[in-house]
């Protein structure tokens, strides 16, 4: 018995003594992955938003030399591991265990979308890996934030969204440019339904008339049928909740059914380039989920690379924020010097950030610089809500007629 624990004992000295920073080897590479939605429904966010930020990122920090470890001396490149969640919970859960136990990754990225990052968020906290989740809005945001630690919340809460844009129009009634009619529609899911939630509960408060409000599934086909009975109804203020694909076709269908209402409000995919591109002049006016301040210099510069990079402009709202934790994760490792996760998360949680889109320090695991509120205007789309934002426009009113020639 004292053979076996001499020799347990200088076993366990041994890995101690190789595993202590004077005698680490530098590793080949940093092992970054994540599970996103490469086809379904989720494509088109996750394309726009996340991929196109996540790629750039990983080249220019390759292109730098890598990642500095203290630790080892030394700039360690990033390697990439990536799969398809297939828009699915159920994958996106399989793919984030198997990077965890069999890729061994060091740092997953988040998932795109409210619903994955909930699905995946007890996994990452149970193995121990700093959550960025960028493309999620939610009310339980603060609780999910205390009960995973390790997660962090970039773009706000239902809550905050709807009553941002419910204060965005009560102040234009205020004024006397908008009735009290409002129609919501609503993508059925947790992020479309909190919304909704959110929405009715500030309406309800600054005394909105309700006159349509449907939700729709997330596959919906044909929302011709929808914006015929909205148009019937002749509100003043209209609502989607809506993700990248049923943005698009609601603003579609409601220009070719001519229905133009005062405040058009969209959400999810009415920041994206492909919307200015899909109906050019059409989108000016119209409002939608987030924003941002093109006038910083440091966004103009990351704009820029963006388009040299990928050939495209970015989202101009999540896009800049995903860019931004990135580099938060970057600075966050450089920090601690190795790779040690709760180290990271540690210094996530109460370290300040220099990024494209001014200092960031977390307060509780959340981001509260959030825009909630844009619109397009004059080929621009710039953040209106919350004011108190640097840079944010005034609302241009109302929204022009659709142009018939389109």
């Amino acid at each position: 018995m004292r053979r076996r624990s001499s020799i347990l004992a200088f076993v366990l000295a041994f890995f101690a003594i190789a595993g202590s920073p004077a005698h680490s080897q530098a590793p080949n590479s940093i092992k970054i992955g994540y599970a996103i939605s490469l086809t379904g429904p989720g494509e088109l966010g996750a394309a726009i938003t996340l991929l196109s930020h996540y790629r750039l990122w990983v080249k220019e920090v390759n292109a730098a030399g890598g990642i500095m470890l203290r630790s080892v001396g030394k700039r360690v490149p990033v390697e990439v591991i990536e799969y398809d969640d297939h828009s699915n919970l159920d994958d996106a859960v399989k793919a984030i265990e198997q990077l965890i136990t069999r890729d061994k990754a060091d740092f997953i990225l988040a998932p795109w979308g409210t619903g994955l990052n909930i699905a995946v968020g007890p996994l990452l906290h149970r193995a121990g890996f700093p959550q960025l989740a960028v493309t999620a809005t939610s009310d339980e945001i603060p609780v999910l934030a205390k009960r995973w630690p390790n997660s962090f919340w970039f773009l706000g809460t239902a809550s905050g969204a709807a009553q941002a844009f419910v204060e965005t129009v009560a102040k234009l009634r205020a004024e006397g440019k908008v009735g009290t009619r409002i129609a919501i529609v609503s993508v059925a899911d947790q992020f479309g339904i909190g919304l909704a939630k959110a929405a009715r509960a500030n309406l309800k408060k600054y005394r909105f008339e309700i006159v349509y409000d449907r939700s729709y599934p997330v596959d919906l086909q044909d929302v011709r049928p929808m914006i015929s009975e909205v148009k019937q109804l002749n509100p003043d203020v209209f609502a989607a909740f809506s993700y990248p694909p049923d943005t698009m076709a609601i603003t579609e269908q409601a220009r070719a059914l001519s229905f133009n209402p005062k405040v058009f409000y969209s959400a999810v995919g009415t920041a994206f380039p492909m919307f200015k591109q899909r109906f050019g002049p059409d989108a000016e006016g119209i409002m939608g989920i987030g924003g941002w301040n093109p006038g910083d210099p440091q966004s103009k510069a990351y704009f820029n690379r963006h388009v040299a990079e990928t050939g495209q402009e970015p989202d101009r709202w999540a896009g800049p924020v995903t860019y931004a934790s990135l580099q938060m994760l970057q600075q966050a490792i450089e920090r601690v010097g190795r790779i040690d996760r709760a180290a990271v998360i540690k210094e996530l949680q109460t370290g300040t950030f220099q990024t494209i889109i001014g200092p960031i320090k977390l307060q509780d695991n959340l981001y509260t610089g959030t825009w909630y509120v844009g619109q397009w205007q004059n080929g621009e789309y710039y953040g209106i809500a919350p004011a108190t934002l640097p840079g944010a426009h005034p609302v241009a009113f109302p929204k022009p007629p659709w142009h018939t020639d389109q």
